[in-house]
């Protein structure tokens, strides 16, 4: 991937569910044949500690089961399937396919409604068995997690996830030690900020963020937005 100054990240969110199932191997697969920028998925565990990539607590909308996530074991959790027949997919999976990859990686934890005990270590740790070739994105939209992760390893890159607009986005990142946040909308500032904006699918949006060059954006069409980008930008 060819760093460029300014330029804008476009990540796949959940993979690429305009084509595929979210959060299917087969999305981020997609992703990676196809020299994706990025892609973002979320995280939670199941009844016996396994994390997995889901983004809602219910296993409802996304597969042929029903139920909280947390209340499957990781083996019954297999019996389920989404969309696109695939099980759904553990984060060492995951991990296993964008090993080595020069792919950027935002990993959400999703702990914002359930706080699942453990889950920073957990994650953190097995992340520390793989080699990639950027250094992951951490976000959250649950302040405590994200804590907890800087108290087991300071040296990570953590993002905060909102949606709603904040009075100073730049002493909220600088007390905190944050890398950046992650707003529904772009955040006015009076300093250069890392801002990466959720979910953008309307072109006419995504453009004004393009001329904007904000840090990046989660968009569920990657191909698309990147095209786009490439146009706005001036990088065709």
């Amino acid at each position: 991937m060819t760093t460029i100054k300014n330029k804008t990240i476009v990540f796949g969110h959940r993979g690429y569910p305009a084509k595929f199932a979210e959060n299917s191997l087969a999305g981020f697969r997609n992703a990676v044949e196809n020299s994706a920028e990025g892609v973002e998925f979320d995280v939670q565990l199941t009844k016996d500690g396994v994390p997995v990539v889901m983004h809602d607590e219910r296993i409802d909308r996304t597969t042929d089961g029903k139920g909280y996530l947390k209340d499957f074991t990781l083996q019954q959790l297999r019996q389920v399937h989404l969309a696109n027949g695939e099980p759904v997919p553990e984060l060492r999976e995951l991990f296993d396919l964008l090993s080595g990859k020069d792919i950027l990686i935002n990993l959400e934890f999703k702990t914002g409604i359930i706080h699942y005990p453990g889950i920073e270590k957990t994650v953190l740790s097995l992340a520390k068995q793989y080699q990639f070739v950027h250094p992951l994105i951490y976000s959250s939209f649950d302040y405590v997690t994200l804590k907890n992760c800087q108290e087991i390893d300071p040296n990570q890159t953590y993002c905060y996830l909102l949606d709603q607009d904040v009075t100073n986005a730049a002493k909220l990142i600088k007390e905190n030690h944050f890398a950046g946040i992650h707003p529904k909308e772009l955040i006015p500032s009076q300093e250069e900020i890392i801002q990466r904006i959720w979910t953008v699918d309307d072109p006419e949006v995504a453009q004004e963020y393009f001329r904007r060059h904000v840090a990046g954006i989660f968009t569920n069409n990657y191909p698309l937005m990147t095209k786009l980008r490439d146009q706005v930008q001036g990088l065709e």
